[in-house]
């Protein structure tokens, strides 16, 4: 059903549609815009894993603690 769902004249046709709603001059700053975004969310979900890591090493130190006292 979806074999060739996106050939290269998909492509072309949303980007056509692009260029007519939003105008060629909006377009670089939109992507310019989502670049940013994407950045941040990257950096966001970068710094939640290590928040999670750092998380998981100090849990065996607090049951250690807790289970000496």
């Amino acid at each position: 059903m979806f074999r060739n769902a996106l050939e290269p004249w998909h492509l072309v046709l949303i980007l056509a549609v692009l260029v007519l709603l939003f105008g060629s001059k909006k377009l670089p700053d939109m992507a310019r815009g989502l670049g940013k975004s994407m950045r941040i969310l990257k950096a966001e979900t970068k710094a939640m894993k290590s928040e999670y890591r750092d998380g998981e090493a100090a849990a065996p130190e607090q049951q250690r603690t807790v289970g000496q006292e």
